[in-house]
């Protein structure tokens, strides 16, 4: 009798135990996890900080309304890290060893992911997913190994130039380009110098390749040996800022070279009427009919009151790749089994179907945009 009395106790108290920590099969009520976005909120660049924030505030917002992630609200930690390598150091470490995120989304621009990277690296326990940051040594390290815990929502720099090379040749028949570059921005740079390899090798030829810092105003120099050049092309892989400064140099100087550009361009703050008929690659069009995108534009336009831009888009799908991980994963804390199950997943999201190489980047088409009659409207779609 003692016996049965005692296995009824022991019973009692084990689901007593169980019920307080929630059941085993989900975490406790009210529990959270905390993710960190890390974007330029000020400075040249804070619209695209701007977009990444809201389009990853959307995704995670979405989540929570459905119940977080296996039953864990999520909770943000914005910081803005300026899109630089010394603020981006410091958010990544305050985010990390004050608020204890083991999650973070960021940043935008590569210069400042690669120094996050480091110290997500350092950590060994901190997840790291860019939505925007698009040179290739964001995930991989200088020996050529794979970082483990960092990702990109994002296709490479040499994708994205060879896409705009191929588009210059094949599309818009040119036979010459001129191409500049700041040669200390990692990500103006890696586009630059893949295009003139792409270009090249597709029997084109670069009569120009002028490089300027991220301080100069007055391009008059450069411009100069390009209007005397009179190239078929420029090629222009900066952001929107300093883009806005060269072409409206260029058209006051009479230069007739149809105008190139990445995704840097993408921002409402382009010069769409000194870049008009300009060209650039990006990662989405928001003119894109199907339907996960016109679902999201919607409800992208209902929270903000504008039309999303590709900085948004990929924020969005980073946050949606990190959260699905973790719920497949069925965990909120161990950010290494949520690398796992990011890398061997494949993920619909908004941007395309995408499953990630061995480099942690994503396997995904770009689209070509135009400027016309200042409005930015879509012209092709590149598939890798």
């Amino acid at each position: 009798m003692r016996t049965r009395i005692t296995l009824l106790v022991t019973l009692i108290l084990s689901m007593l135990a169980l019920s307080a920590c929630g059941g085993a099969a989900g975490p406790a009520t009210g529990s959270t996890v905390k993710i960190a976005i890390l974007a330029p909120l000020s400075g040249d660049v804070r619209t695209f900080g701007e977009s990444t924030r809201d389009g990853a505030l959307l995704a995670i917002e979405e989540w929570n309304e459905n119940g977080g992630v296996n039953g864990v609200t999520i909770e943000t930690v914005i910081e803005d890290s300026q899109c630089s390598a010394e603020a981006a150091v410091s958010a990544a470490n305050k985010v990390i060893e004050q608020d204890g995120v083991k999650f973070i989304i960021g940043e935008v621009c590569s210069s400042a992911s690669i120094p996050i990277s480091e110290v997500v690296g350092a950590k060994g326990d901190v997840l790291q997913i860019s939505p925007t940051s698009t040179n290739p040594s964001v995930t991989v390290n200088e020996d050529g190994t794979t970082k483990p815990m960092v990702f990109r929502a994002c296709f490479i720099d040499p994708f994205q130039g060879a896409v705009a090379a191929a588009f210059a040749r094949q599309n818009l028949n040119a036979q010459t380009a001129a191409v500049f570059l700041d040669q200390g921005n990692d990500y103006v740079r890696g586009l630059a110098e893949v295009f003139i390899a792409e270009f090249e090798a597709d029997g084109g030829q670069v009569v120009v390749r002028e490089t300027y810092t991220g301080d100069d105003q007055d391009f008059s120099a450069i411009l100069a040996i390009t209007r005397d050049a009179n190239p078929d092309v420029l090629y222009l892989p900066d952001y929107y800022s300093t883009v806005n400064l060269i072409a409206a140099q260029a058209q006051e100087r009479g230069i007739e070279a149809a105008l190139l550009g990445g995704d840097g361009w993408d921002s409402p703050d382009l010069d769409t009427s000194v870049v008009e008929g300009g060209y650039f690659t990006n990662h989405f069009s928001p003119d894109d009919t199907r339907q996960v995108v016109q679902d999201f534009v919607q409800k992208y336009e209902a929270a903000y009151g504008s039309t999303p831009d590709a900085l948004a888009a990929l924020a969005y799908d980073a946050a949606t790749v990190l959260l699905m991980s973790m719920e497949a994963a069925g965990t909120t804390t161990d950010a290494a089994a949520v690398a796992d199950t990011m890398r061997t997943g494949t993920w619909s999201v908004v941007s395309a179907d995408i499953s990630f190489d061995e480099f942690h980047n994503p396997v995904k088409a770009a689209v070509v945009l135009k400027v016309e009659g200042g409005q930015i409207v879509y012209t092709d779609s590149v598939a890798p």
